[in-house]
């Protein structure tokens, strides 16, 4: 089901109020609630460019069945106290916070009502790069972690399956500007993609806040 479109846009920008209307997506056995208009159209262009050029894009490379592929999307982590990350074979260390994630991060923790100490920045350059179904379960995040996802740019659309009924499945369009708030039990009974698109797509880049363990993700490092 599609819960969200295009029309949802048309707003009037002068109203600051628009920033903290809330939309709860129904889930079961988890917690979605879309901001779709949390950064006006100017901020969201604005701190699109400002991330294009300031954060320190990398290639990922990932090995699965004995072959190196290219990662289909640029990534980079920052963090408090260079705290590393570990997902898929992939251990990066935080990288000091730029000045712009830093004023994004300040007005998500309003909306979330939480602190966040790390952000994954993940950098979509066409249509061609997706990433694959996952949940944000490792251990560092704790068994019920609020992640803030904050979309700029291109819109795409968020997929959800659950994990154990494949009858579930939601999509969520995330328009430029939009926070989405996880929580709940969300990442251990869903997984989310986004996938990959024929049509014609300009660059996407999405934020996902996050509070770590520094100590369970120093162990996860070594391992």
């Amino acid at each position: 089901m599609d819960l969200f479109s295009q029309a949802d846009l048309s707003i009037d920008e002068s109203d600051q109020s628009f920033k903290n209307t809330a939309q709860k997506i129904p889930l079961v056995d988890g917690e979605l609630v879309l901001y779709p208009h949390c950064f006006s159209t100017a901020e969201a262009n604005h701190y699109f460019e400002q991330l294009q050029k300031t954060i320190a894009w990398t290639q990922e490379k990932i090995t699965m069945y004995g072959k190196t592929h290219n990662v289909p999307r640029l990534s980079a982590w920052y963090s408090d106290e260079k705290i590393p990350y570990t997902y898929s074979g992939i251990t990066a260390y935080g990288l000091p916070w730029t000045e712009s994630l830093q004023a994004i991060k300040s007005r998500v923790e309003q909306l979330a009502a939480v602190q966040f100490n790390s952000v994954l920045a993940n950098l979509y350059r066409d249509g061609a790069d997706s990433v694959s179904w996952h949940a944000d379960d490792e251990p560092e995040l704790g068994p019920a972690p609020v992640i803030a996802s904050v979309s700029l740019g291109q819109e795409r659309t968020f997929q959800l399956k659950h994990k154990f009924d494949k009858t579930l499945k939601a999509n969520v369009l995330l328009p430029p500007g939009s926070v989405l708030i996880m929580s709940g039990a969300t990442q251990q009974n869903w997984l989310h993609q986004i996938a990959k698109s024929r049509r014609a797509m300009a660059p996407r880049i999405n934020l996902t806040f996050r509070w770590v363990d520094k100590h369970l993700a120093n162990v996860s490092a070594k391992t």
